[in-house]
């Protein structure tokens, strides 16, 4: 990061001040790729929490309160000279730092998924101070649109989400199968608000009887009936709807499942198990999109049984890595395969009803 203020030191003549919040903005974007594949960094000293949360909450107010400092100094007439804009960038450039070599600090021994919160925080700080360069750099100060933006700049959000990020791998954990479980449900949710709202003649049937005042065409617009078939479920498409919705349903029943045994009998030394856990169950809600998104018309059948396949390999994996993990002490237990035969029921059941397509 001292290489955003190295040009500025080397002439003779600062450059003009927006000029040199425009070149921030870059250096700081060009930090994002680093963070996000950096790998945290080795130290001898033994890993405190404690410690750890402490700095990376001072880290974050440090940079609110610049972020607050440089939006002051640059939202009003004059604006600061090129040497006072130089000591604001290179404060800016030294909490920025602060907040990636806090983030660096935390070990992958304390969670993949611990680190991953924490990663996409440090990269929402550092993203939104960038943004907040651009806007001070290319909109005129005191406008109503200047202010506009500044309010909204997600920078002293992202600050003041570090207090609410899980402390452990498994508090991270259960937050990560929370959104899981959340996503599921507003997919299933919107999948059965299109089939209850779904009416194969609404915005057709006026629209026909309009063509058939002017021509008549074919025998279906001369009784009213809807001639683009791409634009509505046919008997059989909504008989295959039926089992995807169950589905969707079982991949909510197993998401819910697993967080409560994570919940209740999750050890936050086991942070390798809980990882693999997350990192399959965070596979579910995209798989459940796919198949959403594929049941809509006009229908392909071929692509409905691909999806669906899909999404069952996921739940399945899903469940026997949650089996053979510590937080189901007893593998037995009948919610497991009972899981599995529902599974397996809804998928039997597209198989059959997608048969004769896959034949053709």
């Amino acid at each position: 990061m001292a290489s955003a203020a190295a040009p500025a030191a080397a002439v003779p003549t600062l450059v003009p001040p927006l000029e040199q919040l425009r070149h921030l903005a870059v250096e700081l974007r060009l930090l994002l790729p680093r963070v996000r594949v950096g790998e945290a960094r080795g130290t001898v000293e033994e890993f405190n929490r404690e410690t750890f949360w402490r700095r990376f909450n001072e880290a974050a107010v440090n940079v609110s309160r610049e972020a607050t400092t440089l939006t002051t100094a640059f939202s009003r007439l004059p604006l600061p000279s090129p040497q006072e804009t130089q000591g604001f960038c290179e404060q800016v450039c030294a909490v920025i730092t602060a907040v990636i070599a806090v983030y660096f600090s935390l070990p992958k021994e304390q969670g993949i998924t611990l680190r991953k919160l924490v990663r996409s925080a440090t990269l929402d700080i550092v993203d939104g101070m960038a943004q907040l360069m651009e806007v001070l750099s290319t909109t005129p100060a005191q406008s109503p649109e200047n202010n506009d933006l500044i309010s909204c700049n997600s920078v002293w959000v992202a600050c003041q989400q570090v207090p609410r990020i899980p402390k452990d791998n498994k508090a991270a954990a259960l937050s990560m199968l929370t959104n899981s479980v959340d996503f599921v449900k507003d997919a299933h949710e919107e999948m059965e608000r299109a089939v209850e709202e779904c009416d194969p003649y609404c915005g057709l049937l006026n629209d026909s009887e309009e063509d058939n005042s002017d021509s008549h065409s074919n025998g279906d617009d001369m009784l009213g009936l809807p001639s683009n078939r791409d634009l509505y479920w046919s008997e059989v498409d909504q008989e295959l709807i039926i089992p995807c919705l169950a589905l969707v349903r079982a991949s909510k029943a197993c998401l819910k499942k697993i967080r409560i045994v994570v919940a209740e009998n999750g050890k936050k030394e086991q942070v390798a198990q809980l990882d693999d856990i997350v990192d399959i169950s965070d596979e579910i809600s995209p798989s459940v999109d796919d198949l959403a998104l594929s049941i809509y018309p006009p229908m392909c059948h071929l692509t409905v049984r691909i999806n669906s396949a899909k999404l069952v390999s996921v739940l399945k994996k899903a469940l026997e890595i949650t089996k053979a993990s510590h937080v189901t002490p007893q593998p037995e237990d009948s919610w497991i395969p009972l899981l599995m035969n529902a599974v397996d029921h809804c998928m039997n059941r597209i198989k059959e009803l997608t048969q004769s397509e896959i034949q053709l």
